[in-house]
């Protein structure tokens, strides 16, 4: 589950670790009060506003058929009214939202940490993540900070360290100094950043990341290490224990789809192609996918409706794919195992009847316990629906329906 810039801050300061302060709002005149907030708070004449989206690359991002970016300084409350309005209800265009953009919902009042002192300031990287081949969380740090990481392990890949942390040992004291260390960082400044990292981590533990990305990590010209934006990742898996964090997930920045598909339990994803996928199991559902390929189509999806396939999943799996245009013809894959194929050959029956004349070949490929009943059912129904038991006859099927 993503979460807003705003939002991972929240979190972050439960931890001790100190981010660039602000308020999220969604109008203009709030945007104007949080700049007097801010302004009497911490003492800044300078406020930042960042449009609220799940992408990266605001900052450089543009407001459709305006010259806003997603990020702008504003130098008093006038002015951060101003950009508040330019940014709120446009849909954001960035590197990594693609042309459609996003809508943005929401924008970020922050305080001002660029500001003059007795040091220079400086702007590094750091994020913490899973790595599956290591099966250890992994420090991803380095000097180059509030640029693209990969444009950083492209150009200039001797700036880029890694700490692999243990998951029984946690992160070890030397290894918070070795980072602090490598950053280049001395004095007061060290032992921020140590103290940063450390609690960071224990964000990252505590919260069930699955990534968390500050960029950038800001030394402040007063030696203070901060988080000045924050991309956090939490493991959907482990939300049962967090209940309080459910409550965080935004909607509006997910597909339509696939918000409808979770609905109902299932396991969606939207791709391009032309042939909608309806399969019980993950490891099925990549094979059906390869085999879809391999007969000259592209899969439109990856539906998984479990060990647990009926009318209802059936049915819902039905609408949600038929609501892509691209759709050509729909493969539904089932291997009876815990659920028996007859039942799903019914739910596929009365889905069909219940959703009326459905104008794109069905292919229904049933195999495992009850198939022979369950390729009778579908024979004898006096549906356009085509029945198949062997694989090499559902590729044959789904090769005459895209020709």
């Amino acid at each position: 589950m993503n979460l807003h810039e705003y939002q991972a801050k929240e979190l972050l300061k439960k931890y001790n670790v100190p981010v660039q302060e602000g308020f999220a709002v969604s109008t203009p005149q709030d945007a104007e009060e949080a700049y007097r907030q801010i302004k009497t708070l911490y003492g800044s004449n300078f406020a930042v506003v960042k449009a609220q989206i799940h992408a990266g690359g605001r900052g450089k991002g543009k407001i459709v058929g305006t010259e806003q970016r997603g990020v702008a300084v504003g130098k008093n409350g006038e002015q951060i009214k101003e950009i508040a309005q330019n940014i709120l209800g446009g849909t954001l265009v960035t590197i990594q939202t693609g042309p459609h953009g996003k809508v943005v919902n929401k924008v970020f009042v922050a305080q001002d940490v660029y500001y003059e002192g007795p040091n220079p300031i400086k702007e590094f990287y750091l994020s913490i993540l899973l790595d599956r081949t290591k099966k250890q969380n992994v420090v991803m740090y380095s000097t180059e900070g509030g640029m693209d990481i990969e444009e950083v392990a492209h150009k200039s890949p001797d700036k880029i360290f890694k700490e692999w942390v243990h998951p029984a040992g946690g992160l070890l004291p030397f290894q918070a100094r070795k980072i602090a260390f490598n950053l280049g960082l001395s004095g007061e400044a060290f032992k921020s950043c140590v103290k940063f990292v450390t609690n960071l981590y224990n964000a990252y533990i505590g919260l069930d990341c699955s990534m968390v990305e500050i960029n950038p990590l800001f030394k402040t010209s007063d030696d203070k290490v901060i988080a000045v934006d924050c991309k956090m990742n939490l493991d959907d898996n482990a939300l049962m224990r967090h209940p309080d964090l459910s409550s965080l997930r935004d909607i509006t920045e997910e597909d339509p789809t696939e918000v409808e598909a979770g609905k109902y339990n299932l396991n969606f994803v939207k791709l391009d192609g032309n042939v909608g996928c309806m399969v019980n199991g993950a490891g099925l559902a990549m094979a059906t996918m390869d085999m879809i390929k391999l007969s000259g189509g592209e899969p439109a999806n990856f539906l998984d409706v479990g060990g647990s396939a009926n009318a209802q999943t059936v049915e819902a799996g039905f609408r949600i794919i038929l609501k892509d245009p691209k759709v050509k013809a729909i493969l539904i894959n089932i291997f009876g195992g815990i659920v028996r194929c007859d039942r799903v050959a019914q739910g596929v029956i009365d889905a069909y009847n219940k959703l009326g004349n459905i104008s794109i070949p069905i292919i229904v490929r049933l195999q495992g316990t009850n198939a022979e009943e369950a390729k009778k059912l579908i024979d004898e129904s006096g549906l356009k629906v085509e029945s198949a038991i062997l694989l090499s006859e559902a590729a044959q099927l789904v090769n005459k329906a895209v020709a």
